[in-house]
């Protein structure tokens, strides 16, 4: 197994959202350990990007949260996806997907073809 690398910046907002959307609500530990494991254990959340990260996007709209148990019954904040965290994961999947498409054709680019 390779060495973890650190999420790459502009990206943990898109993930942070993709995994409420498919998971659900999440409390900010499980949500970096979904990170995680969705990752095949090749990147590591640090947790001071993720809770200033979490706290921008409720105030921004595309997350709220509550207060809720853990499973080992400690007192965590839950958050989950808005009805505009929704509208912003589908536009930030387009610029991703956009993206890739556009870097995929520089990485398959041959000199001949320039």
């Amino acid at each position: 197994m390779g060495e973890k690398t650190d999420v790459k910046q502009g990206t943990l907002a898109l993930m942070v959202l993709k995994t409420l959307d498919v998971l659900g609500p999440l409390h900010g530990w499980g949500i970096a350990r979904r990170i995680e494991q969705i990752s095949g254990d090749l990147l590591s959340v640090n947790q001071g990007t993720l809770y200033p990260l979490l706290l921008r996007l409720e105030q921004e709209g595309s997350i709220d949260s509550d207060w809720g148990a853990s499973e080992n019954n400690r007192r965590a904040r839950y958050y989950k996806l808005t009805r505009a965290g929704r509208r912003e994961l589908q536009n930030e999947v387009q610029e991703w997907q956009q993206t890739t498409e556009i870097m995929a054709r520089f990485l398959a680019a041959k000199a001949e073809e320039l």
